[in-house]
């Protein structure tokens, strides 16, 4: 698996951790929606977070769908969360810094470009 890869599923599976926290019961098709992810993708990793042991399924037994479940987190998904939001933060963080310093090469090399020709029409 490429860097990248692990990053996006990583980034979805922090996005999906912190909504089932939240506790409501929602059906994957929902969390596909408001997580902008696919039907298929949210199924891939909600299995992914249930064999890892981070969430468990529990069926609703009084559920005319006898395949609805809730979705909660465990203990040890409760701290992969926080694990994976802080790796999450940080990543964004350095990206925003390498970001603002881009910005900033990048003024100064438009204020560099138009000195020139700001004495040249003058």
């Amino acid at each position: 698996m490429s860097e990248q890869t692990y990053l996006h599923d990583e980034t979805q599976h922090a996005q999906l951790l912190r909504r089932l926290a939240q506790g409501a019961d929602t059906s994957q098709r929902e969390l596909a929606a408001e997580l902008g992810m696919s039907l298929g993708k949210v199924n891939y990793c909600l299995k992914a977070l249930l064999a890892k042991g981070y969430i468990k399924a529990v069926n609703f037994k009084n559920s005319d769908n006898k395949r609805a479940y809730l979705y909660q987190l465990t203990p040890a998904g409760i701290a992969a969360k926080s694990r994976i939001t802080a790796q999450f933060l940080a990543r964004k963080q350095a990206e925003y810094e390498r970001l603002k310093q881009e910005i900033t090469e990048l003024q100064h090399e438009i204020a560099q470009t138009q000195k020139p020709s700001a004495a040249a029409a003058s």
